[in-house]
């Protein structure tokens, strides 16, 4: 069959399932706007696999994928509880996607991490290059918060344990700045996430080569290796969410720009929820463990490696199963 011919003979039940997909999407959907869904979403499917098949032009394929997308974002939106999507996302899902996009998420890591690890060695180096990224005044700061012979570590030393649930929520909003920044920044065409990973990156390697150059190494490298692994792995995350925005903007392919900001919009907000949840774990270690001084260094770092291999592990190989929809 000619693809005119197919096309003009089933447009019309097209039109219709997209009809009652924009309807389910609205939420302002009657119990009669379920009818017979099912059945067009049998019927999609099979359409997509006879224009595949029958190798029909990339914009007929484009099209109907669309629709089998949003049509199976909608039958088993509907079919399942907000809980255990939640937990299909964070055992499968958020891993599955963080691959999936593995060429942003490769990008902003070189770019997080590669700028981190330079300035750190070029500031244990060339100890004056500190001042250019940090005045004076925060440096004296940083190396009051990581003096060894503090009773606590990082920010606000002096308070109690009674107070680390308020710098629980204090990391928490701090993290979550950041990380909101160098996403929503990607709007601008990606150059705005390329800054917050650069400039974090920088800040962060330099405060580390300049502690460690003056001896305060063991108290800062034992404070960030355990929540580090969520935190640094987070800012990366979120700076690979944004690229995905300022890449379809940049390069929307065959698709409009809103469509294709559209599409990628959605990846991205996936992207950004597994992120919040990093920063949540992060905060929550960052006060309540990473501050303490009962442990030491090298029990901290055995923590922190195991805290890594955690992350990157669930990364890299959680959800590899993908199982059947009940």
């Amino acid at each position: 069959m000619k693809q005119s011919l197919f096309e003009s003979r089933h447009q019309p039940d097209w039109d219709a399932f997209n009809s009652q997909l924009e309807a389910l999407e609205r939420g302002k959907s009657k119990a009669q706007s379920y009818h017979g869904f099912a059945a067009r979403y049998r019927q999609l499917c099979q359409h997509l696999a006879l224009a595949q098949a029958r190798g029909y032009s990339s914009h007929l394929i484009d099209q109907l994928q669309q629709l089998a997308m949003r049509g199976h974002q909608q039958f088993y939106r509907h079919r399942s509880h907000l809980g255990a999507q939640t937990i299909r996302f964070l055992f499968g899902g958020f891993p599955r996607l963080v691959r999936s996009e593995w060429r942003s998420v490769c990008v902003a890591s070189l770019l997080f991490f590669g700028s981190l690890a330079l300035m750190g060695l070029l500031t244990y180096l060339y100890p004056e290059l500190i001042f250019s990224l940090v005045s004076p005044d925060q440096v004296s700061e940083m190396e009051h918060m990581y003096d060894p012979d503090a009773r606590r570590l990082g920010r606000f030393s002096e308070r109690g344990s009674g107070d680390d649930w308020v710098m629980f929520g204090f990391y928490i909003m701090n993290n979550i700045g950041i990380a909101f920044q160098t996403f929503a920044s990607g709007l601008l065409l990606g150059l705005g996430s390329l800054f917050f990973l650069l400039f974090n990156g920088l800040m962060i390697g330099a405060v580390a080569g300049h502690l460690t150059r003056i001896g305060y190494g063991e108290p800062f490298w034992s404070f960030v290796i355990g929540h580090g692994a969520f935190e640094l792995t987070a800012i990366a995350l979120a700076g690979a969410a944004g690229f995905k925005l300022g890449w379809a903007l940049l390069a929307p392919g065959r698709l409009p720009r809103g469509e294709a900001s559209r599409l990628a919009a959605g990846k991205a907000i996936q992207l950004v929820a597994g992120v919040i949840l990093f920063l949540l774990l992060a905060a929550f270690i960052e006060a309540f463990w990473s501050s303490t001084t009962f442990a030491s260094p090298n029990v901290k770092y055995a923590v922190g490696a195991g805290l890594w291999a955690l992350v990157l592990g669930y990364l890299l190989l959680a959800g590899r199963r993908q199982h059947a929809p009940d």
